[in-house]
């Protein structure tokens, strides 16, 4: 009895405190300011900008961003699970591997990435590193390979993984000292 009794105080007081304030609950910033769910979406586009910093997509969205020149689909799960099939045209780094982030880092930020793994989470976590490493166009698949392949599995495909696009950097080429002299 005596713990309900202190409860009902401690709640009593704290509104009390609220009111003499002159802040309701909705005033409260703290209350007020939530991330929208998960999967909300804007206006029924297909793309969903929550407060992460890339984008995500459902298959059909998806699918008609990939159609778009300039356009790299990405996949993040391991070469096994690339290997039983995969996107068409889609290139293989694991988020798993040991040089995920060495290789990203180098790859062609004018591109627009579009990125899968099975069910989503993992190719979350990658984009997620992308725009940390200062990719601006990226696109997750939600419910990824797996909702692809419910959606169109006519597409499935499960050719060689294409090469990763690198940022194209100066060659050096070096000379010896005898170069001059044979020419």
């Amino acid at each position: 009895m005596k713990a309900h009794n202190y409860c009902s105080l401690l709640a009593g007081l704290a509104a009390t405190q609220l009111f003499a304030q002159d802040q309701t609950p909705a005033a409260q910033p703290s209350l007020v300011k939530r991330p929208p769910p998960h999967d909300a979406r804007s206006a029924g586009d297909g793309i969903s900008n929550s407060t992460v910093p890339f984008k995500r997509a459902d298959v059909a969205e998806f699918d008609r961003l990939r159609s778009q020149s300039n356009v790299f689909v990405l996949d993040v799960r391991t070469p096994e699970e690339f290997a039983e099939g995969h996107l068409p045209k889609a290139g293989l780094l694991d988020i798993h591997g040991t040089n995920f982030l060495a290789t990203a880092a180098k790859l062609d930020r004018s591109k627009l990435y579009l990125v899968n793994c099975a069910a989503g989470g993992r190719s979350a976590k990658a984009c997620q590193q992308l725009s940390n490493l200062g990719f601006t166009n990226v696109v997750n698949l939600e419910g990824g390979f797996t909702a692809w392949k419910k959606s169109k599995p006519e597409s499935i495909s499960k050719d060689a993984a294409r090469e990763l696009p690198q940022i194209a950097r100066p060659t050096m080429h070096l000379h010896s000292p005898g170069d001059a002299q044979q020419k």
